[in-house]
């Protein structure tokens, strides 16, 4: 599986990847992957103050303000959208929790760290 091949609007892309080489203790596995902006769905939960904001509120939920049902139903639905995707690809998110779903400027909601 190639995974820089994969594109869906719901995942994080990845643009190269590389492995580590065994016989060397020192050598380590490289991913590049797409720059989504610093919001995670972990920062608008629990209300942490995202790095570049400062916990000022712009409306990718850097401020403490609850979801409404509406964009709780939208995020869910790009999440749920992201892992089907992921899974038609016989990929398995071990480690799917808010701190690894990205709020993009556009306010959509992208898997990472797979």
């Amino acid at each position: 599986l190639n995974v820089a091949s994969l594109d869906h609007q719901n995942v994080v892309r990845v643009i190269a990847a590389g492995t580590c080489d065994p016989s060397c203790q020192d050598s380590v596995g490289t991913i590049i992957m797409e720059y989504v902006g610093n919001s995670t769905l972990h920062h608008i939960i629990y209300g942490t103050e995202c790095a570049k904001t400062k916990g000022k509120g712009n409306g990718l939920g850097c401020s403490h303000d609850n979801l409404n049902l509406v964009q709780c139903l939208e995020y869910s639905c790009d999440i749920v959208s992201g892992l089907v995707f992921l899974h038609s690809q016989l990929i398995v998110h071990l480690d799917l929790k808010p701190a690894n779903i990205f709020i993009t400027e556009q306010n959509v909601c992208k898997i990472g760290d797979f």
